[in-house]
């Protein structure tokens, strides 16, 4: 048990510096402004273990996950206040003083919370890629209904403008895809990573195109069968239950990859390209949207929060290297857009959007893993706008003897 030597609050309140947060803590102490906008509740001594043993911040996250730390407040504000240069910047002398006034009970590690997740067997194998899928898509599709909307569309929208609402966004996304593509009546698309079918139903109701979409999640593609024949487009679209590299050999006209590179890995990166050149026909075009590094410089892998309680196994890389292993693989690169701030709109709408179907989703998925989101959504939005993490489409094309078909000047 943890017994502090101090006023837990007035401890803290060492680590957050002149942040304008309030911090009451479980010994009844309370430090801060007493108007603050943000108030932050350290409701158990497990809390303080958490925030003292956790690297990064993992100790937040699992507090919070757990319910041991509790914010009043907005979200947003908060995680921009916690997460600015002045929060944790204290020198060894000072952090001593802290681990003193919290007393050497704080050094005990404890158990994180049971929604942490821990992978087993080779890294991105097929059953371990779908153990990490189905832990993050096999969740509800009611509750991803109430957090993406009408569109159920789970990657980055393209807003048109800044009035555009999240499905106008997630409509345009679909259509931008598509003009890249040179869709048109009659061609194949595959969709590799398909979610619940968006861009299939997209591609075949708008542009008469023949699309079969593949996804490792069975939530997803039972849901996406049911929206395709409510849409009448059987004859057009399908979507299968099956791991993109299990995807037919056929040869199709266009393939469309949104969202699922973050989680193929880095060592697969180059099969990955290979096999979905290989699914072209000559002159066929590959659309590859994807979360991104801002330099080909960073740890590729991911640590802390997101990788233990929300994306197993993710990995991200610089538009470099990407581009790169595209080139390698036998695409002609024609055309790369950095979609970062239209990441960052999209998160505030999913966050939004839980927050109004807050007690509806903790109902449905529990308490723990509706914080989960939260917090995660919510710490993506602000690392899209402050430049940590990027979100790119590359269009490539499968050229042939120097044959392209691809027009003069970019026509979408």
């Amino acid at each position: 048990m943890v017994n502090p030597r101090r006023p837990v609050a007035e401890v803290l309140r060492l680590a957050l510096g002149n942040v304008p947060i309030a911090v009451d803590a479980f010994d009844g102490s309370s430090s801060g402004p007493p108007d603050a906008e943000v108030r932050i509740e350290v409701r158990t001594p497990r809390a303080l273990n958490y925030l003292v043993t956790s690297p990064q911040e993992l100790g937040l996250a699992r507090a919070f996950v757990a319910g041991d730390l509790t914010v009043h407040g907005d979200l947003y504000t908060t995680l921009v206040l916690l997460t600015g240069d002045e929060v944790g910047a204290l020198s060894w002398a000072a952090r001593m003083e802290v681990l003193r006034g919290l007393g050497l009970g704080t050094l005990r590690p404890v158990a994180p919370p049971p929604e942490e997740v821990r992978m087993h067997g080779w890294r991105h194998s097929h059953s371990r890629d779908s153990t990490a899928i189905s832990h993050h898509y096999d969740v509800s599709n009611r509750f991803y209904g109430w957090v993406l909307g009408e569109s159920m569309t789970y990657t980055c929208a393209v807003y048109p403008t800044a009035e555009s609402t999240l499905a106008q966004a997630q409509e345009a996304k679909y259509d931008l895809v598509a003009r890249k593509l040179g869709l048109a009546p009659g061609m194949r698309l595959l969709d590799v990573g398909c979610g619940w079918g968006g861009m299939v139903i997209h591609a075949a109701a708008r542009y008469g195109v023949r699309a079969l979409g593949v996804t490792l999640s069975r939530q997803q593609a039972e849901f996406a069968q049911k929206w395709i024949a409510q849409e009448g487009l059987a004859d057009l679209a399908e979507v299968r239950h099956l791991d993109y590299r299990d995807a037919p050999d056929d040869e199709f006209d266009a393939v469309s990859s949104i969202g699922l590179t973050e989680h193929v890995g880095e060592r697969e990166l180059p099969s990955y390209f290979r096999l979905l050149y290989s699914k072209l026909r000559p002159q066929g075009r590959l659309l590859n949207h994807c979360i991104t590094r801002p330099t080909t410089t960073e740890e590729v892998r991911a640590s802390g929060f997101i990788p233990r309680y929300v994306f197993p196994d993710g990995e991200l890389m610089g538009v470099g290297k990407l581009a790169s292993v595209m080139q390698d693989s036998g695409f002609e690169l024609r055309h790369m857009e950095c979609l970062r701030e239209h990441y960052a709109m999209t998160l505030a709408a999913w966050c939004a959007n839980l927050d109004e179907h807050w007690d509806e989703a903790v109902a449905d998925v529990g308490l723990a893993r509706a914080r989960i989101w939260s917090l995660y959504m919510t710490g993506s939005r602000i690392g899209f706008e402050r430049n940590h993490i990027q979100l790119h489409q590359l269009l490539g094309v499968k050229t042939v003897g120097g044959t392209a078909d691809y027009p003069l000047r970019p026509d979408w």
